[in-house]
């Protein structure tokens, strides 16, 4: 009752302050007007009206009112620069520590309980960091003052901190303001505007946010710098640590531009991907399609026999692929690009320099202007008792595995249930293994909407994968040459399962350790923490790829590596603020499931509000055709508009199908342009042209349509 009380009398005094047109009074064109009376009261009474006006300006910003910045302006004109520097300044942190006091007391508790979970990562960052970010907020004004004030009650930052850091944040800004008013009050008649003591004030008012910016990032840049000695020269413009995608992209774009950059690499050229990711994993899923292909064959009237999988053949074939796709990412197509490329392992000495383990022995050190990281992920093995007696291989180290087999695992356990073990126990069951998924939590893809979860597991079970959800690994166990895994259920039953090979596809974490990140305070907190620009601690240190994630994609590396790239060779003009914004990703397994945008599961979690239209495939005449008919495309509209939000696409070909929305989403372009768009009859491309009609269907003019009616009856004669 005591806080309605107060935020009701708050309320009152601003509705009166708007009631009696007082914020008419605080306009530029009034003080021009009534400048002259104002000094005349100045001099007859000098104390008394600078402490009214203290107090004024005081109530001004303790309420959120507006007109600070012309009392600011008239501070100037009637007290100088010197007592109204002293007057606004102290007036504005008092005023400006009375809201904030306020908005705490009042909302603080109430938007903490609500919202404390979202708020974590903002509470431990002003936490450690308040100050700082209050200060840069205070010296480059992005957001009005009173904004500022209001908002930071919300956070954990201390009044007296809050106090002191704006005393002296606003301090050149007050300045600005208050000189600005000086000269304002010179003016006699028109030709006045155009002195040049005027115009440089009003200069200032423009050019202060820009100036002050650049002064704040040179003051940071020198703290952060100032324990190392910056090499007088740099033997590089750019050097880049990791040959995966983003590394690969970085290093193209550099040598494109004619900069002398150095791409150094500890393993294999072309990352994860190439040697054990999305190409040897997509050409096994191929592989075990064409399998389940032909052992549904007779669907289609077609006589043949259960496929015989001649394993060895088959990783062969793996392995040609990888061979065939090679050379893209090999050191001779890069160094024909202009990319030195040193084989060896890298480790930061300082934010120039780099020293290099060479593979072939020795250690070579080299400078560059910029550095950037792009070390890639690696899977992330479970602290699971008993693991590393079973054995285990992961996504990174089947493949060498499984090549020198003749034959496939006969029971094999897939330990995960995201998008890596959903694909890796699909394609296995298809080429003959009897496979258990293990996945913890009640579903598996739980990133995806329940939905499409539930559709895959159906498929995933009519394929013969035994699916445990809601089972969690207790332990694996050894008995002679048989190897087990213990899962217990959500009533805590306890089940063990024998296997031949057990896979581990439970996530990847991003390499950190080995580089000298630790060394140079470079954060890492599960994975290397960045601003906008990719930037880490240090503004000439950069990463990109799975190493800043926040997904763990190849496109999304090279997406990455772009902005990465031209802001560590052109950052001193201009820095681009990465955009993540439309970022599409797929599953392959069998309906293929693709998405761009949010899914209902993240609107609903963001407060988002969303229309949903949907398309079944089992409605699309090519999809009856070639038999597929199982999924769907659902998309996401603002509620009675056609701009779309996101798309989620389960079904044949999601992949391909889904690059047409994601050219929507980027280029602005809504669901009636693509209802009006000519697709070809008949392909699964023309589900996304049916989907947008039943949203136009859905929001059909119905009183036009009603006096259009009408009128076709006028004209019939009735």
């Amino acid at each position: 009752m005591r806080k309605g009380a107060i935020a009701v009398g708050l309320l009152g005094l601003v509705m009166l302050f708007f009631a009696l047109g007082l914020h008419r009074q605080l306009t530029f064109d009034q003080l021009k007007e009534s400048l002259g009376q104002l000094m005349a009261w100045r001099a007859a009474e000098p104390f008394r009206s600078a402490l009214l006006f203290f107090v004024l300006y005081l109530l001004v910003t303790a309420l959120s009112l507006p007109g600070a910045a012309i009392m600011t302006l008239a501070a100037g004109a009637l007290f100088g620069l010197g007592w109204g520097f002293v007057i606004v300044s102290f007036a504005s942190s008092l005023g400006a520590t009375l809201a904030f006091m306020t908005a705490r007391y009042l909302l603080h508790d109430a938007v903490q309980r609500r919202f404390g979970n979202r708020l974590q990562a903002i509470n431990a960052g002003m936490a450690r960091d308040g100050a700082l970010y209050l200060f840069t907020l205070r010296l480059v004004p992005i957001f009005p003052f009173f904004i500022i004030n209001l908002l930071m009650g919300l956070t954990p930052i201390g009044s007296w901190t809050f106090y002191w850091v704006s005393q002296l944040g606003m301090v050149a800004g007050t300045l600005v303001y208050v000189n600005a008013g000086t000269q304002l009050a010179q003016l006699t008649d028109l030709s006045g505007i155009f002195s040049p003591a005027l115009l440089l004030s009003l200069a200032l008012l423009g050019f202060f946010p820009l100036l002050s910016k650049r002064l704040l990032q040179t003051w940071q840049r020198r703290r952060v710098y100032a324990r190392w000695r910056r090499p007088r020269r740099f033997d590089r413009n750019l050097l880049v640590i990791g040959g995966g995608a983003a590394g690969l992209v970085t290093a193209y774009i550099a040598a494109t531009v004619k900069a002398r950059v150095t791409l150094i690499e500890a393993h294999k050229m072309g990352g994860d991907c190439l040697n054990h990711g999305c190409v040897p994993s997509k050409a096994l899923i191929e592989v075990a399609r064409l399998a389940h292909a032909i052992r549904h064959a007779p669907r289609q009237g077609l006589v043949v026999g259960e496929p015989v999988v001649d394993f060895r053949r088959v990783m062969a074939r793996v392995q040609a692929v990888i061979r065939q796709i090679e050379p893209h990412d090999s050191i001779e197509r890069y160094t024909g690009l202009g990319v030195e490329v040193l084989e060896g392992r890298a480790r930061l000495v300082d934010p120039w320099t780099v020293a290099v383990a060479m593979k072939q022995g020795g250690e070579r050190r080299l400078t560059a202007r910029s550095i950037v990281l792009a070390t890639g992920a690696q899977p992330l093995v479970p602290p699971l008792p008993g693991l590393e007696e079973v054995g285990y291989l992961t996504s990174d180290t089947l493949w060498a595995q499984f090549a020198t087999l003749d034959a496939l695992p006969g029971r094999i356990v897939v330990l995960g249930g995201g998008p890596i073990g959903c694909e890796l126990a699909q394609s296995l069951a298809r080429l003959g293994a009897e496979v258990t998924q293990i996945e913890r939590s009640a579903r598996i893809l739980q990133q995806e909407d329940e939905e499409v979860a539930l559709l895959l597991q159906d498929a995933l079970g009519q394929e013969g994968v035994i699916l445990l959800t809601g089972h969690l690994a207790l332990r694996c166990e050894r008995d002679g040459e048989r190897k087990f895994i213990v899962v217990a259920d959500a009533e805590q039953q306890t089940r063990r399962i024998e296997f031949d090979a057990l896979i581990c596809a439970v996530g990847r974490v991003a390499r950190l350790t080995g580089y000298g990140l630790e060394e140079l305070g470079i954060a890492t907190d599960r994975r290397v923490q960045t601003n906008d620009y990719l930037e880490t601690l240090y503004p000439n240190i950069l990463a990109a790829g799975d190493l800043v994630g926040p997904w763990q994609f190849t496109h999304a590396a090279a997406h990455q590596a772009w902005y990465a790239a031209v802001n560590a060779l052109f950052g001193q003009f201009w820095r681009f603020r990465v955009d993540h914004s439309v970022l599409p990703r797929a599953t392959f397994v069998d309906p293929e499931l693709a998405r761009v945008g949010l899914n209902e599961q993240e609107a609903r979690a963001q407060g988002v509000p969303y229309e949903v239209t949907r398309y079944e495939l089992a409605e699309l005449d090519r999809a009856i055709i070639d038999d597929k008919r199982r999924g769907f495309v659902k998309v996401l509209t603002v509620p009675g508009r056609d701009r779309i939000l996101g798309v989620t696409i389960v079904g044949e070909q999601a992949a391909e199908l889904i690059a047409e929305f994601v050219l929507a989403m980027k280029q602005g372009v809504g669901l009636n342009a693509l209802l009006g768009t000519l697709h070809i009859y008949p392909t699964l491309a023309e589900a996304n042209k049916y989907v947008a009609g039943q949203w136009r269907q859905a929001h059909a003019p119905q009183r036009l349509l009603a006096w259009a009616a009408r009128y076709h009856r006028w004209r019939r004669g009735g």
